[in-house]
């Protein structure tokens, strides 16, 4: 292995990010970003029903239209909103309370996110912000993410109203896709101690970008078919089950775009003969 890695840049950048990917403890950063995530999502649905059934009570196509373009990127959960959407309705006591919950868990999630990209950044624990630093960093964290999402869930209604089906499709699907990509270099840059330029940032963002707007047009289709067919017993802790990995693959494939960026540009692995040449 070592002699491929003095032969190839890239065969050592492979080996340096599965070495950088162990030491930074970038699964278990992950599965906390995934767990936070996982917490926020159901008031953060629970939100947007309710907002949906006290606008739109009156306009049940339009609000049938939205509710199979947004919720059909968003696996199990979508498909249990999508079945009966008549059952949405609007209370204001329920927006707060939802509103309050999604806020504390997404500000969790954002905040092991920095944490996540300051291991990956190796930046000193005495070198990271302070807790009201910290914060302020995960709300601009979160509007940059919300409003991709936003803008993403935007263009599905649009494109389900428009006539040129697959030519709409097509479209939509490479603007998801340049959302994705602006949205994670925003995110490398913003919510890191020591942030790379855009430019640096741009590699792995492009690659999370792309594996992103994969998953959420073909994940979803995925974990659905994986848990069809669990029985009653199981049904609950199979969704519970898909949904924690759906979350978990969207971490694991922002922190991988950072971990590539980490280990940016490529060099061959120096031999021994030519470090000493040049010491």
């Amino acid at each position: 292995m070592l002699e491929f890695r003095h032969r190839s840049a890239v065969v050592d950048g492979a080996v340096r990010t599965a070495d950088n990917f162990r030491r930074h403890r970038t699964g278990r950063n992950a599965a906390l970003v995934a767990h936070y995530g996982f917490l926020s999502l159901f008031p953060l649905m629970l939100v947007f029903t309710t907002i949906i059934g006290l606008v739109l009570d009156g306009h049940p196509h339009l609000r049938d239209t939205i509710i199979d373009s947004v919720f059909s990127h968003i696996p199990i959960i979508g498909d249990t909103v999508a079945n009966n959407p008549a059952s949405i309705t609007g209370s204001w006591t329920v927006l707060i309370l939802g509103l309050v919950t999604a806020l504390w868990a997404a500000l969790k999630a954002f905040n092991v996110l920095q944490m996540a990209l300051d291991d990956v950044s190796e930046v000193h624990i005495d070198e990271r912000p302070n807790m009201v630093a910290t914060r302020v960093r995960s709300l601009a964290g979160l509007a940059v993410i919300g409003g991709s999402q936003v803008a993403t869930a935007t263009l599905s209604v649009l494109t389900a109203q428009s006539r040129f089906e697959v030519g709409s499709r097509t479209l939509l699907v490479a603007v998801t896709v340049v959302i994705n990509i602006a949205a994670l270099a925003g995110t490398y840059r913003w919510l890191c101690t020591r942030p790379p330029s855009w430019r640096g940032a741009f590699p792995g963002a492009v690659l999370g970008g792309v594996a992103f707007s994969f998953v959420q047009y073909i994940g979803t289709t995925v974990v659905a078919r994986a848990i069809a067919h669990a029985s009653p017993v199981y049904g609950t802790f199979a969704s519970v089950i898909g949904l924690l990995a759906w979350l978990s693959l969207h971490a694991l494939i922002a922190l991988s775009g950072a971990e590539l960026n980490a280990i940016l540009p490529l060099r061959p692995l120096p031999r021994p003969a030519d470090v000493a040449v040049e010491t």
